[in-house]
């Protein structure tokens, strides 16, 4: 009777948390997608001349050159959006790199700070026009986007380097440098967004996998985009989610899952996670559905330039909500 009582037990707590981690506010976009709207043509272009221009070739500390060329197009980008550019520089035993910032001032309460960013480095052996020029992009598409708009809180736009092995996981990565110092400054970072490999989409049936067991919840047709937070952000995973659906005419699906699950803690979010702050990733979920994930074959034309302008679209909507919220 004990062991009956026992294994009731954790079935039902297991349910619960199973519950908890999927149940997810609003209703994912199903109609056929809308043609785009003039303005996500423009997007789409920029999206493909940003790509081109960060990942054409491979770029890290071991190809220096392409990696500081990658840099400049961020920070020429920014500039000339109209951004007062900064820089984080982090010494290396390969020479100094640096995490690259720009902001929009909040005019009400500019001490909370609203936080997109992607990382800039490829893996050693691939260009990475997925990983993660196409985060990158939509950054600086979001950051001409939202240009001039008047927010409450602050919005701020930041490129990280290193994320990419071997720092990755280790205080070497340039999103740990950045947090760190967040922290240190006494700063209030109320959310953070990590824009990790954003631009493939697949609507083959089967073209989507997941780490067990969370197939047995989501659709197996890689053509949505995904938001993915640990349990102690899900608060905001929510209200981003609930906020993207309301705006996007486009497919979203979203998790607030334990950060041991394979690839739930993959990217720069991970690093705002372990100074306190509130995170979570926006992704097509890299290698569960990409097919040329951290090779050679991750190239720009390898990208829906289409679909990533509507994610852009409905990111855009969603920033602005939580900047003002």
């Amino acid at each position: 009777m004990v062991r009956m009582v026992f294994w009731l037990t954790l079935a039902a707590a297991t349910a619960w948390l199973l519950w908890y981690m999927v149940t997810v506010p609003g209703v994912s976009y199903s109609d056929a997608l809308a043609p785009l709207s003039e303005e996500e043509k423009v997007i789409a272009e920029n999206l493909r001349r940003h790509v081109a221009a960060i990942a054409s070739r491979e770029h890290n500390l071991w190809h220096r050159s392409a990696l500081e060329e990658a840099a400049e197009h961020i920070e020429r980008t920014l500039a000339g959006t109209g951004y007062l550019v900064a820089r984080q520089p982090i010494a290396t035993e390969l020479g100094e790199v640096r995490n690259i910032e720009a902001e929009i001032r909040g005019a009400e309460r500019p001490d909370e700070i609203v936080l997109v960013g992607a990382h800039y480095d490829s893996v050693t052996g691939a260009v990475g026009a997925n990983d993660n020029g196409s985060g990158v992009a939509a950054v600086l598409e979001l950051a001409r986007l939202l240009k001039g708009a008047k927010h409450a809180r602050t919005l701020r736009f930041v490129a990280f380097v290193n994320e990419e092995p071997p720092f990755f996981y280790t205080e070497e990565m340039g999103s740990r440098h950045y947090a760190q110092r967040s922290r240190q400054r006494g700063e209030k970072i109320v959310a953070m967004f990590s824009l990790e490999t954003i631009g493939y989409y697949s609507d083959r049936p089967g073209s989507q996998r997941y780490p067990f067991p969370l197939g047995l919840f989501y659709p197996s047709t890689g053509n949505f985009i995904a938001f993915v937070s640990n349990l102690s952000s899900r608060a905001l995973l929510h209200a981003a989610v609930a906020s993207f659906r309301r705006h996007a005419g486009f497919a979203s699906e979203a998790a607030a899952a334990p950060a041991f699950l394979p690839g739930v803690d993959w990217s720069d979010h991970r690093s705002f996670w372990k100074e306190g702050y509130p995170a979570l990733m926006v992704t097509d979920t890299a290698l569960y559905r990409y097919p040329h994930y951290h090779t050679l074959g991750d190239t720009p034309d390898k990208l829906d330039y289409e679909r990533l302008a509507r994610v852009v679209t409905g990111l855009k909507a969603m920033l602005g909500e939580i900047a003002n919220s």
